[in-house]
């Protein structure tokens, strides 16, 4: 065998390993970026709560609430109509509520069984500025549900339009009652850590008085009654109530 016929077979064997060897690197890569990805689709935050139709949940809200009645849907501040707000309030119910001897009430709650980085539901705090309110600071609280436990809520008095209303409201991001926007953000991510895509309710009550002290009490009967009026189904929507 000539000396070019040796080194030319040399040169052929070592193409061939080099070549093995990068298809073996470019099969282990492969493996690796395959595993990453299943991995990476395992721990996804997956939804968990099942999408409620309208008609059902407007029947969870009880038109009767103690001595309160059902009376109108109109007349309630609403969120900005936007697209956002559109994708965010798939399940909202708005009505007025009237007692014999109470003010009338005026009830929001907005349910959405997925709440992610982008659709979280809007606070009050927004939805009133836009509609041309003023809003005192807004006042965490922790007031009763009317079934033995308490829910961690806020309050604030919204003027405008020739008229004063105090509002009481919550929101429930999974088992989590946060009473500030950096705390809901919070509780969404700390359930996606767990991987589990939350759901979210706002329930937002409020009424017409000449100061929040006299308005509280009746807003806050409003929401215990609320909660003993509704079904189990309710009343874990609401307000995370598990009797």
């Amino acid at each position: 065998m000539s000396v070019d016929n040796s080194i030319a077979e040399s040169a052929e064997r070592s193409d061939s390993e080099n070549k093995s060897i990068v298809s073996r690197r470019h099969l282990i890569m492969g493996g690796a970026f395959c595993l990453a990805a299943g991995l990476a689709y395992a721990r996804m935050p997956q939804v968990i709560f099942p999408a409620v139709e309208k008609t059902d949940f407007e029947k969870l809200i009880p038109e009767n609430i103690g001595l309160w009645r059902f009376e109108t849907s109109s007349g309630v501040v609403l969120p900005p109509p936007d697209a956002l707000s559109d994708r965010l309030y798939d399940n909202l119910v708005t009505r007025v509520y009237t007692a014999p001897e109470d003010p009338p009430i005026m009830f929001l709650t907005a349910y959405s069984n997925t709440q992610d980085g982008v659709l979280q539901v809007h606070r009050p705090e927004i939805c009133y500025p836009a509609g041309g309110y003023e809003l005192t600071e807004t006042q965490p609280m922790e007031i009763d549900n009317g079934l033995g436990g308490k829910i961690q809520a806020n309050a604030f008095t919204a003027t405008g339009r020739g008229r004063t209303e105090h509002v009481l409201y919550w929101t429930r991001i999974g088992s989590e009652f946060p009473v500030q926007w950096s705390q809901q953000r919070l509780a969404v991510i700390k359930a996606n850590l767990r991987g589990i895509i939350p759901d979210g309710v706002l329930v937002r009550t409020s009424l017409i008085a000449p100061n929040f002290d006299e308005a509280l009490p009746h807003l806050s009967k409003f929401a215990a009654q609320l909660n003993q009026g509704m079904n189990k189904q309710g009343r874990a929507l609401l307000s995370g109530i598990k009797v």
